[in-house]
This record gives C-alpha cells, structure tokens and sequence, in this order.
C-alpha cells in the first residue's frame, strides 16, 4: 500500500472532540471521525493556498463545484449542473437550514430510527415535533428494514419533511433503489419534501452500490434536497466543507432564503480541501476503504468469537458497527460499562432514539492495533463481571 493506514499520529492534547473529551486513559471509538492521517494532496492544496497573503471572504470555487458534479455523473449517473450546488457549513447545519426552508410553524418531521442524534433534536431547534419511524431487524438476512406501512400511517397532514439517511448510521445500510423508490412514492403521495442526508456515499463495502434517492427519476429530484460531502469520506470533518444539492428551482430558492445572515459559506480553505480530496486523492480512499473493510472484517469476527452475546447487524458501508448489548445483563447503560470498566468510549444508543437503550455504536475508523485492544479490553469487562 502507499499510504500507511495504521499509522496513527497522536491526537491527544489538539483540542480533539474524539481524543479529549474524555480521561486520557479511555480509549475513544465514539465520535465518527477516523484516525488516519489525511492524503498528503490535501495538506499540499492547503499549503499552496496559504501562499497568498490575503484570506478574505470567498465565492463559491467554480471548479470544485464542476467536480462534484462530474464526480455525481461518474459514480451514479446523476446529472447534476454547478447551478444546483449550494455550498453550507456541514450537514447539521444544512439539515436544520432545510427544516427552516421547508417547515411551517406547526409541521412535523419524520426520521429513522435508530437514528444519528443531531436528526432528533433538529425538529426541536424550531420548536416542532419529530416522528420516530423505527426501522426492523430481520435475523435472517442480519439487516435492518424498512416498515413501510408504519412509515406512510405516521405521516401526518402536517408533515412536512422526511430525514432520510443513506447510507443509514448507525446501522449501515444501503438501502436499495427499490426501498428508495418506496419512500420517495410515499413522500410525493403525501406532499413531504425529502431531505437526505448522504454523508456516507463514498463508504460503501464491496458488493454494494449507493444510490442517490434524487436521481432515481425527476419527480424525486424535484421532491429532494441531497446532502454530500468530502469529511467523512477524506477525514476533514474539521473543515466544514459539505454541498447542498437543490435541483428544483423553487427549493433552491427557499432555501438560499433560509441561509439568509446565518450562513457565510464555506471558507477558502475547506474549498481548496474539499477540491484536492475530490479531484486528486482517489488512490488514497481506495486505500482506505480497503483498510476500513479489514477493519470491519476483524471487528466482527471477533465479537462474534468472544462476546457471542452481542447481536451484530451486516456492515453494508459506514465506518460505523452497532451493537445490540440486551442479552449481556448488563444493569444500566452498555455504554456506561464499558467505558467504566473496560475504559472504552462508545456511543450510547438512548442517544439514537426510545428503546436503544441496551446497543451502542462503535467507530471502527482506527487503527488496527487500537481497535484490537478495545475490544480486548471489551471482552475482559464482561469476562470479570
């Protein structure tokens, strides 16, 4: 390989949201940034923009804006134009910015549980109220599923926007074009835009294919507003650098409106990042999601081998493992045990929606080495229960 994945730089003492939030001598799989150093072109394309001597304020970069719409085109056959794009400070951001264009004073918002945390509280930002659609586990083919029925009858009359995330975290799906097609029928049936976040399309494992849910047929795509961006997929999170993807004019609009004095875009050197990881650094991805896939590999292998208690679902994409901890015994939260008594950080699932309370989510972006201890320790936890 040329990139050394299990190279780890330390990251403690950097003002670190994953390596300094918690004791030094808790070993953190929590927060859903990975380890790994980033390709090198990046740093250069930051370097060389840092030769000049001004930084002020910036437009939108034409030309990382016609990458990402060749990058659409390559990877889905999704014809998207740098008119469509609207560049916004990170997914949360723009997920809420969508609430704000598309939501009414007394509307509802409906989402997939389990679902990523900032999803359930969003609705609240804006004093509306959230639907909880819970997703299904089928033992058989060891995935979660979609209830479509349950998800048309919680739709109300007021509701107005549907957080689809796809690929799925905390569970890992790819969903397929099929189950996409049904919920895109359901929201037109019903008058519910979609917003879609898909901050995952790049980690997708073998024998899979992402599929954006607004290229499938215009009518979704004049129904969608999509989400992308380089930072999980380039491990620049830290950047704030994500796109917008608006093919209806009229949506387009409303939502520029709804950016309006809050949002100053995104700055010039995130662009010149988000640009060098898209356009230069593809040997470097495919790098790493081999390494993400042997991760993944070993992680449940080993549970499965050692803590056999633990129900695990297929890892389709993401760098994400969820983990259904009910038949530990464990009194409390899991998540709480194990970084008590293994000093191991995870996600607790309450966080993911009512009735999570037993899983926990686990970061498998990481070396090797320090994946393999974690889960040593894991195991001596509930071994010397």
């Amino acid at each position: 390989m040329k990139y050394n994945f299990d190279k780890i730089p330390e990251r403690r003492n950097t003002n670190s949201v994953k390596w300094d939030s918690y004791p030094a001598d808790r070993l953190p799989l929590w927060v859903a940034d990975t380890d790994f150093e980033v390709c090198p072109k990046i740093l250069d394309a930051i370097r060389k923009r840092l030769e000049h001597p001004v930084l002020g304020y910036s437009l939108d970069d034409p030309e990382l804006l016609q990458v990402v719409c060749s990058r659409m085109l390559e990877r889905y056959g999704w014809h998207v134009v740098p008119e469509d794009l609207i560049l916004v400070p990170g997914i949360v951001s723009g997920f809420n910015f969508a609430i704000r264009a598309y939501c009414g004073n007394d509307d509802t918002v409906i989402y997939q549980t389990p679902a990523y945390p900032p999803f359930i509280l969003a609705p609240g930002h804006f004093q509306l109220k959230g639907i909880c659609n819970d997703l299904y586990y089928d033992p058989e083919e060891e995935i979660w599923k979609i209830d479509f029925d349950r998800f048309e009858e919680q739709i109300q009359d007021n509701t107005s926007l549907f957080i689809l995330c796809n690929p799925h975290n905390p569970v890992g799906r790819v969903f397929t074009p099929e189950e996409l097609t049904r919920l895109g029928d359901i929201c037109l049936k019903h008058n519910v835009k979609i917003c879609s976040d898909e901050i995952h399309n790049e980690i997708i494992y073998k024998g899979y294919r992402h599929t954006p849910i607004a290229s499938l047929n215009e009518r979704f795509s004049a129904n969608t507003i999509t989400f992308i961006a380089p930072s999980k997929t380039f491990n620049i999170p830290g950047l704030s650098c994500s796109i917008a993807i608006v093919q209806d004019p009229e949506m387009r609009s409303r939502y520029k409106k709804a950016l309006e004095h809050l949002s100053s875009g995104v700055t010039v050197l995130s662009q010149a990042a988000g640009l060098a990881a898209y356009r230069d650094c593809g040997d470097w991805m495919s790098e790493q999601m081999d390494y993400l896939e042997e991760n993944r590999d070993f992680a449940q292998a080993y549970v499965r081998g050692n803590m056999p208690l633990i129900r695990q679902n297929r890892i389709e994409a993401t760098f994400l493992m969820w983990l259904d901890c009910s038949a530990l015994g464990i009194e409390g939260s899991p998540a709480e045990f194990f970084a008590e008594k293994a000093h191991v950080q995870l996600n607790d699932g309450k966080r993911f929606g009512p009735g999570y309370e037993k899983f926990v989510r686990v970061n498998l972006g990481t070396n090797r080495a320090t994946l393999a201890e974690a889960l040593s320790r894991m195991k001596k936890a509930l071994d010397e229960r």
